[in-house]
């Protein structure tokens, strides 16, 4: 009789067990409207800001209770994804279609929702010489495209129904893969609702038990990165490039990482921009034997989610012969770690507010 109550004790404390463990499997719609106005970061593009854009903005999120430990390190956020049609309401720019993956973080007790997003988009009117060369924002018909959204989130107020009202930024650029790419930015208000595709049902946050410190030595990573890309003269040509990037990190918690290093550059499209002005523009005095290729020390930071992470990185040229958009030179993206040490990034390089590439790369952590 003891073992027998003794068995009934521990599977019941195991069924309990799994049940604090169950995470249920919560998705949740979003539809908002938005309208707004076309930034002028660039005078370029001050024949284009004409009329007020805007779309809508769609979502499909999944909640995350706990059930993976960077979930609760970062607040429980959601992830999905988002649909963007954007009318810019101006002919020569046409409109957007966009597709992104995005995170939901929470603040203010889960009131203020963070949506930041990144996809690609396709425009139905890009720059064209003969029929819309007025269009130097956008040169090709597929834009890498970021949207974030700051707003005021309230689910389930009835039956599952909610709302949400703020603000969106949404950026296109197709980062100097064709000229022209001048880009926009649209600043936009937005109001919609949200929909709990389970009728609202409520869950708890599971608590995570105490972590453990992570305390690693400092770490050194080879990357190759490499893509096409074309200078700001256009029609003059899309040309290969390579970087070789050595660098050593340093973990500082669970989150974060530090990074030094230094980054070797081969860029053709150099090749190609310094004999057209050695050529085209003598007063520059570029000679046409110019070496392209730069070397810059950077210094960055790494944020890690899961096995995803966010790279930014700062950085400024030691060997510089030919002057292309300033020294100093900055990289944001993502990394994917395939394991302990190998890793994918996707990455954009730019000057300022000045795209030059989007990278794509390859790396190891050693």
């Amino acid at each position: 009789m003891k073992r027998l109550l003794y068995l009934c004790v521990l599977l019941n404390s195991l069924h309990g067990f799994s049940q604090q463990k169950e995470i249920p499997k919560k998705y949740v719609l979003d539809a908002s409207q938005f309208y707004g106005s076309i930034l002028l970061h660039n005078t370029d593009i001050s024949h284009l800001i004409a009329n007020h854009p805007g779309g809508f903005i769609l979502g499909f999120n999944r909640k995350r209770f706990g059930n993976e430990e960077w979930e609760s390190l970062y607040g429980y956020p959601d992830t999905g994804f988002s649909f963007i049609y954007q009318n810019m309401n101006n002919s020569t720019l046409g409109e957007n279609f966009g597709l992104y993956a995005h995170y939901n973080f929470y603040f203010f007790k889960r009131n203020l929702q963070f949506r930041v997003g990144q996809g690609v988009a396709y425009n139905t009117n890009p720059y064209d010489k003969n029929n819309n060369f007025r269009n130097n924002a956008y040169g090709t018909h597929l834009l890498s495209s970021t949207m974030v959204m700051l707003n005021y989130h309230k689910e389930n107020l009835f039956s599952g129904l909610g709302l949400k009202a703020g603000l969106s930024l949404i950026h296109y650029s197709n980062a100097n893969f064709k000229a022209p790419n001048t880009s926009t930015n649209t600043m936009a208000l937005n109001v919609g609702l949200t929909y709990d595709l389970d009728g609202g049902n409520t869950f708890e946050f599971i608590v995570p038990e105490p972590i453990e410190k992570i305390t690693e030595p400092i770490r050194y990573n080879l990357a190759f990165r490499t893509g096409v890309n074309e200078s700001d003269v256009i029609n003059s040509g899309r040309y290969g490039f390579w970087i070789l990037s050595a660098y050593a990190d340093k973990r500082l918690g669970r989150k974060s990482a530090i990074q030094l290093g230094t980054d070797v550059f081969f860029s053709n499209f150099l090749k190609e921009l310094i004999r057209f002005q050695s050529i085209g523009f003598p007063e520059l005095e570029v000679a046409s034997d110019t070496d392209f290729k730069r070397v810059g020390l950077f210094a960055g930071h790494e944020l890690f989610i899961n096995k995803m992470s966010m790279v930014t990185q700062l950085g400024y040229y030691i060997y510089y012969p030919f002057d292309f958009e300033g020294r100093v030179y900055n990289r944001i993206g993502l990394k994917r770690y395939f394991g302990d040490k190998i890793f994918g990034a996707i990455t954009l390089k730019s000057h300022g507010a000045k795209a030059e590439t989007v990278e794509f790369g390859i790396g190891v952590r050693l």
